[in-house]
């Protein structure tokens, strides 16, 4: 049991950037964005609902949402026009930021439409309900099935932040030798002018039979 307690209180803090829960306010005739950064060939889910400010009624038309889930190259995972809720899950296809856009239609006076979104991605995107049958395993050995993923999902993320460190490493590395030809090309110019301008200096010297 204090050993199950350990390796949660150290996985908790990993898995907080991968699962998303938040209310955003949309205001009418106003697109909102969130975004999230995105590892490729990992597996991401979202479910969204508008908040009905009149509980037990029928939503009101204006506050229907238009929502949109896309890349950076705008390529586009879901698109939806004029609903209540919904949800979208896609294999992510290249590292980078990816969008949930939510809109609503223009309306006077403006009114804002709240909109609960759920968006999971890596370990917290997998569903393990296909390993839940009834007498094959036990709720101990779903939590370990699920400790094993997690672990293996921040060996992954470990062995990513090192390659782009190393890339960052490289690039610095380029940018210092960009910057240190630059600098002595720079002084070599000074050099070059300061050179011309004493013999400029020694011409006019000369023919003023000064020197």
């Amino acid at each position: 049991m204090e050993v199950g307690l350990v390796v949660y209180i150290l996985i908790l803090p990993f898995l907080s950037p991968i699962a998303k829960s938040i209310r955003i306010n949309v205001e009418s005739g106003v697109t909102k964005c969130i975004a999230e950064d995105l590892r490729i060939k990992s597996m991401t889910v979202g479910d969204y609902s508008v908040v009905n400010p009149n509980e037990g009624q029928p939503l009101p038309e204006h506050h229907k949402i238009y929502v949109g889930v896309f890349a950076e190259n705008e390529r586009r995972f879901h698109d939806a026009r004029g609903i209540e809720s919904g949800q979208f899950g896609f294999e992510v296809a290249e590292d980078g930021k990816h969008f949930a856009c939510f809109a609503t239609l223009p309306h006077e006076p403006p009114v804002n439409t709240s909109v609960d979104l759920n968006w999971r991605s890596a370990v917290a995107a997998k569903s393990w309900s296909r390993l839940i049958k009834k007498g094959s395993v036990d709720d101990m050995a779903l939590e370990l099935k699920k400790m094993e993923d997690t672990i293996k999902w921040i060996h992954e993320e470990m062995l990513y932040l090192r390659q782009r460190e190393q890339e960052m490493a490289k690039q610095n590395m380029k940018t210092n030798s960009i910057m240190g030809w630059s600098s002595l090309f720079s002084l070599f110019l000074c050099l070059s002018v300061a050179g011309l301008q004493l013999w400029h200096l020694k011409s006019f010297f000369e023919k003023k039979k000064i020197i």
